[in-house]
């Protein structure tokens, strides 16, 4: 009884900063448990990858370092003028989300996102699917933060998308970051995945390999758990190609970025590569003009 009154009794800002130290604490102990991960693996830099797959929902995970100090990873995603409008910049690089605007209110900012089945340039707005995602910056204290972006519903019976990402400072000028992405989705939703993944995912693959000990070539993870490993991968792509901040003119900034992600996915062909490098950085160049006039 006690303990419980001492817990209402302190502030909500103590409590907070004692959970903000647990999260760093845990963060960095997840950081040493996977150190032979980060360091041997395919993906060509310090990166570990996971997924998870239920009846109803599913998750994809990314644990990375990061060349960067945590300052700078701050700045860029958790500054709380400039970081709902980063994420925008930052989602809109994945090929299937077309359009994305922050709307500012006294007690919630907003992003609007449209996402499209197909990587079409100056695919009209009236034909995608549209999602409204929450922006939350849960905690932050010194050399952790995290962040929460949340859409209570979906398109075809998805709900409850979440983007969290944590990062912890490591020593070196170096971030340790995570970042998950998951939905939770019905009957009619996994009806329309599998209509999907029939037509448009149809041989698409993700990255775990789930081949047995024994098997002489790798067997990669398909389906909706294929599905969630590759958009994990490509936000972080994404992610990683805006806090680059290439140093050039602002006017060329955008396609710098274009050329770095794009590049980037281009490690990946078996799972990633759908459109050439032109068409990608041409459908992306006309969605920001469009977002830009109808701002």
């Amino acid at each position: 009884m006690c303990i419980l009154i001492l817990a209402a009794w302190y502030p909500s800002s103590i409590v907070q900063a004692a959970q903000t130290v647990d999260n760093a604490t845990s963060l960095r102990t997840t950081y040493e448990s996977l150190k032979p991960q980060l360091d041997q693996n395919a993906f060509h830099r310090r990166l570990y990858l996971d997924s998870r797959e239920s009846s109803s929902t599913v998750a994809g995970e990314i644990y990375a370092v990061m060349d960067y100090p945590f300052a700078k990873v701050s700045r860029i995603l958790d500054d709380p003028s400039h970081g709902p409008k980063n994420w925008c910049d930052i989602l809109i690089l994945h090929p299937n989300v077309k359009y994305c605007h922050v709307a500012h209110s006294s007690s919630a900012e907003t992003l609007t996102v449209n996402v499209s089945q197909d990587q079409v340039p100056e695919e009209k707005l009236a034909s995608t699917y549209r999602l409204q995602f929450e922006y939350d910056p849960a905690m932050t204290g010194p050399g952790y933060f995290r962040i929460n972006l949340h859409a209570a519903s979906g398109p075809l019976d998805t709900r409850d998308y979440q983007i969290v990402l944590e990062a912890v400072s490591l020593r070196s000028d170096r971030t340790f970051l995570h970042l998950t992405y998951a939905y939770s989705y019905g009957v009619f939703g996994r009806l329309a995945m599998k209509g999907y993944l029939a037509t448009f995912g149809r041989g698409k693959v993700g990255f775990t390999n789930i081949a047995g000990p024994s098997a002489t070539e790798p067997k990669y993870a398909d389906g909706v758990r294929g599905l969630v490993e590759r958009n994990t991968m490509r936000y972080y792509l994404a992610i990683d190609a805006f806090i680059g901040e290439p140093s050039s003119l602002p006017d060329t900034r955008l396609e710098q970025r274009l050329n770095e992600w794009f590049s980037a996915s281009e490690q990946y062909p078996r799972q990633l590569h759908e459109i050439d490098r032109q068409h990608y950085i041409d459908m992306k160049q006309a969605e920001c003009r469009r977002l830009q006039t109808s701002q």
